[in-house]
């Protein structure tokens, strides 16, 4: 039996969404955008769905996975690459 990817379940596209993040290094604030892999759930399932498909897809929300780990700060002087955190990895949709 074949079962259905997870992948199947959802529509996905890329989305950029602006935080306020600070360098570490220089602890300055500025704006950054990052980037997110959205993940929507379809209305439906296709027609090859068994139940345990089915029960999988009920289960299954809308989500966001953030893509970018690092970032570079925007200040002039510093233009250090510092890692993103204060930003939820992965972020459920309503």
């Amino acid at each position: 039996m074949i079962y259905m990817e997870e992948r199947e379940f959802y529509d996905e596209r890329q989305e950029k969404r602006t935080h306020t993040l600070n360098c570490p290094h220089c602890h300055q604030s500025g704006e950054y955008e990052v980037q997110w892999l959205v993940r929507m759930k379809k209305k439906s399932l296709p027609g090859r769905a068994d139940d345990r498909d089915r029960a999988k897809f009920a289960k299954a929300k809308s989500y966001m996975v953030r893509r970018d780990d690092l970032l570079a700060c925007k200040n002039m002087r510093c233009r250090k690459r510092f890692e993103v955190s204060g930003v939820q990895s992965v972020a459920f949709l309503d």
